[in-house]
């Protein structure tokens, strides 16, 4: 096959799930100044787009991660010779992007930049056997961040929370005599810069991942000498379909009315965002590859649980974890078919794209059926909110139980 033409196709899919990264991660950003009133959904939207984009230009440090650090070097000369390495990215992209849109279509809460990872990974075993994963690097610049990113993000929440409500404190008593109340509620003017910040921070981190992946295939396919440095075009291209894909909304993902995220208030909000965005800025400058939505829904539990009165709802946050874990694993799975499927050569490599436009449109064709817009949609980080029961919903679940109680009691006694 044209090395040209399989460069094009590549970084062309590189692209869409760019595109689909915008869109599947605007509620990281949005979803808790929309709740708490700070921002109208769409002009939130519209901020986060202008955000990520500015956000493309500031490091290329995790783009170079991708490009130089994922595959070892012995399998980098038997993978990058040809065509070869740019079919295998090619196979990668096709599983990171399938398992993207279905956990979009389902509304399950997945990680985007867990699905690239995972696809690419189990494109390359497929390829050359496990031998051919940079096992340390994987573990020092996926994993690892992955584990600790969201305690560390949680912790500075949940302490940001504590100090926020710590300082803003009056009794009751007190407002009724000066008539002053607590000042939290400017705390939603703040979240105007504090979601933004988080939105630049999402624009350092994952639009470097198409970046690396892009350089990846350039130098795969021998049309760029190195991954130690990224093109200024690629950096351009990535910025512009984060952005693009971030202004479209994401309304399946994005949802924050009704129940969820209405329980975090302005100050809580305000410091779940600063330490997302803290957190993300600082991987990027290391160069480690984070999924924003881990990040993002660390720093909500944290600010839930930093509110004094607020319970772990143990069941929930299990749930969410398996969701993390499951990930990775399943979209290396959907990688390593599609590799299997493209190393037949080039009837497997048209039926693959054949396979991946199909369903591509057919999920977009079957969600128009279930419209999804701006009021009636779901964020990955509500689910988040819903592992933190707040002190309203405790003091309810209390009285029910001490009614449930009563009410047993005194069955018993009759």
């Amino acid at each position: 096959m044209d090395p040209i033409f399989v460069v094009s196709v590549v970084v062309a899919l590189a692209l869409f799930f760019d595109f689909t990264n915008g869109f599947h991660d605007t509620a990281n950003a949005m979803a808790t100044p929309i709740a708490t009133g700070a921002l109208k959904p769409r002009v939130a939207v519209a901020i986060a787009a202008v955000m990520n984009l500015i956000g493309a230009f500031l490091s290329t440090e995790v783009a170079k991660a991708i490009s130089v650090s994922l595959i070892n070097d012995d399998a980098q000369k038997t993978l990058f010779v040809g065509v070869v390495g740019a079919q295998m990215v090619f196979a990668g992209l096709t599983g990171a992007i399938l398992w993207n849109l279905t956990t979009w279509f389902l509304g399950l809460p997945s990680s985007s930049s867990h699905a690239l990872f995972g696809g690419l990974i189990g494109a390359a075993i497929a390829y050359a056997g496990t031998d051919a994963i940079n096992g340390a690097k994987v573990l020092e610049k996926v994993v690892f961040p992955a584990l600790f990113a969201p305690l560390i993000a949680g912790l500075a929440a949940f302490l940001a929370t504590r100090v926020a409500f710590l300082v803003t404190a009056r009794t009751q008593e007190s407002r009724s005599k000066s008539g002053i109340g607590t000042g939290r509620g400017k705390f939603r003017a703040g979240q105007i810069f504090s979601s933004s910040l988080v939105a630049l921070s999402h624009g350092t981190n994952d639009a470097q991942k198409t970046m690396g992946v892009i350089t990846l295939v350039l130098v795969a396919a021998g049309i760029q000498s190195d991954g130690g440095h990224v093109e200024l075009w690629v950096i351009l291209t990535s910025a512009l379909a984060i952005a693009i894909g971030t202004y479209s909304g994401g309304w399946r993902i994005i949802k924050t009315m009704g129940t969820g995220l209405s329980q975090i208030k302005p100050a809580q909000g305000f410091a779940a965002e600063v330490s997302t965005g803290v957190a993300i800025l600082a991987s990027s400058k290391l160069g480690f590859a984070l999924s924003t939505t881990q990040v993002a829904s660390g720093s909500v539990i944290g600010a839930g649980l930093g509110r004094k009165g607020g319970a772990v709802r143990w069941g929930k946050a299990g749930q969410i974890v398996v969701g993390w874990l499951f990930t990775l694993p399943a979209a290396g799975i959907v990688g390593a078919l599609s590799a299997f499927l493209v190393k037949l050569g080039p009837v497997g490599f048209a039926t693959d794209a054949i396979i991946t436009v199909a369903a591509i449109i057919a999920i977009f064709q079957i969600s128009k059926r279930n419209k999804v817009a701006h009021h009636n949609v779901t964020s990955e980080v509500e689910g988040a909110s819903e592992v933190v029961a707040s002190p309203r919903q405790v003091k309810r679940a209390a009285e029910k139980a001490a009614r449930a109680a009563k009410k047993a009691a005194q069955k018993g006694k009759n």
